[in-house]
């Protein structure tokens, strides 16, 4: 590897699975802080549990919600605290889609939206779809 790192020789890396237990989350979380890693990389919605977790631990995410509406950071310029990461703005583009959708169908009378309620970003993809249906 360019950095040098060697999985095995010189740098270990801990993975954790829910396995589709989310309620399993918060303490595979504490477990890695427990063991004291250098580093956590997270995705949404384990990011929570990790922020929750660890107050020292950096923490480097990819979310589809806003981490600044989550509390995750600050702000996006001067995150600040122990996380970082990439916010990929997936629920800001609902809107884009249906866009698309409607030029692609114009003349479909109904789109569905199937979203996973429990999903940090369920609220932000509802909100940005509904707004569309208006326009």
């Amino acid at each position: 590897m360019e950095a040098g790192f060697i999985e095995g020789q010189n740098v270990r890396i801990e993975y954790r699975w829910a396995e589709n237990h989310f309620e399993r989350l918060p303490e595979l979380a504490a477990d890695l802080v427990r063991r004291e890693v250098a580093v956590i990389f997270t995705t949404t919605p384990s990011l929570l549990h990790a922020k929750a977790a660890a107050a020292t631990t950096p923490i480097v995410f990819l979310s589809v919600d806003d981490p600044v509406r989550l509390g995750v950071v600050a702000s996006f310029n001067r995150p600040g605290g122990n996380a970082t990461g990439i916010y990929a703005l997936a629920a800001a583009l609902e809107g884009k889609r249906a866009e698309l959708l409607h030029e692609l169908v114009p003349k479909a009378a109904t789109i569905a939206l199937l979203v996973d309620p429990n999903h940090p970003s369920a609220e932000a993809q509802s909100r940005e779809m509904s707004a569309m249906a208006y326009l």
